[in-house]
């Protein structure tokens, strides 16, 4: 097989989307965790001042708390388009407001809430409003490695796809990750019919399985393989798939609830390798921060 990354990268459509700067919302201020204790949380949308793709997704006081700055469409069917047309790594920008001409780059998408999450410059944050219009760049959907058609991609802009360093070994995609999570601790999410939007996640409450495979100390933007995984036309269990995705929110105090995981990779018949690698995060394969 040919050790050169083949793609119909030159055949994908680049389409705008929009989405406004979206509020925090609250139902109601408990949430009653796993283990029975009322708890009051900050949780998704609005413009996280203090938390970007990097920063650990474990440890905080927040449930589901979102990285950077959540966008979301008022119009349901736009809303629709720019959760599935985003991908991880387009291009954002700012298109009214005092951060107006500013860019960004999107690390995410979460099911369920529907928001798209934007990462900013600091800088850029304490010019952004509630309600800004952030246009994306949409471009990614419909990509293929044609040289292992096995191995589905999706929610990827293609740069990142260039930049991860991939390779073949014994007729398999070789892929960077941080950690391997076994399918069996995989929640929320799970059963959906397609991975072109949202996310799933990563339940924490079992130490035992938090300890054998080192997942305190996951990041926001991390790529994992999850193992006995397949996500072709949804989210299943399969001895010997392996899926791959990218940490796009914070932990969760809710039972079946955990650090949420948007797909970019999968492969039913076992054809990605995953390669633990302490740098696999997107915002150091895009540089998206000096400190990190």
């Amino acid at each position: 097989m040919s050790q050169i990354l083949e793609t119909n990268e030159n055949r994908l459509i680049k389409v705008s989307v929009t989405g406004a700067v979206s509020s925090p919302t609250i139902h109601y201020p408990y949430q009653i965790s796993a283990f029975g204790e009322p708890m009051v949380l900050p949780s998704v949308g609005g413009i996280r001042y203090n938390l970007r793709a990097g920063d650990y997704a474990t440890g905080w006081m927040a449930d589901h708390v979102e990285p950077g700055v959540s966008i979301k469409n008022a119009n349901n069917d736009a809303n629709r388009a720019l959760n599935t047309l985003s991908c991880i790594g387009n291009e954002a920008i700012v298109v009214s407001g005092d951060a107006k001409g500013s860019r960004g780059t999107v690390v995410g998408k979460h099911g369920g809430i529907e928001h798209v999450m934007v990462d900013f410059p600091s800088e850029v944050l304490d010019k952004l409003n509630i309600g800004d219009n952030v246009l994306v760049k949409a471009y990614g959907v419909g990509l293929k490695i044609l040289n292992i058609p096995s191995v589905r991609v999706m929610n990827l802009d293609p740069k990142v796809l260039n930049l991860l360093n991939l390779r073949f070994e014994d007729g398999c995609l070789a892929v960077p990750v941080t950690h391997l999570v076994p399918a069996s601790i995989m929640g929320s999410g799970l059963g959906d019919i397609q991975v072109y939007s949202g996310d799933y996640d990563i339940q924490l409450f079992d130490k035992a399985i938090v300890n054998e495979y080192h997942l305190e100390d996951l990041r926001l933007g991390d790529l994992v393989a999850i193992m006995d995984a397949d996500h072709t036309y949804g989210r299943i269990y399969r001895s010997g798939a392996v899926s791959i995705g990218i940490v796009v929110h914070t932990d969760c105090v809710l039972a079946g609830h955990g650090p949420g995981v948007t797909t970019i990779m999968t492969s039913g018949e076992g054809k990605i390798k995953p390669l633990i690698d302490s740098n696999a995060n997107i915002a150091k394969v895009l540089k998206l921060r000096n400190d990190f």
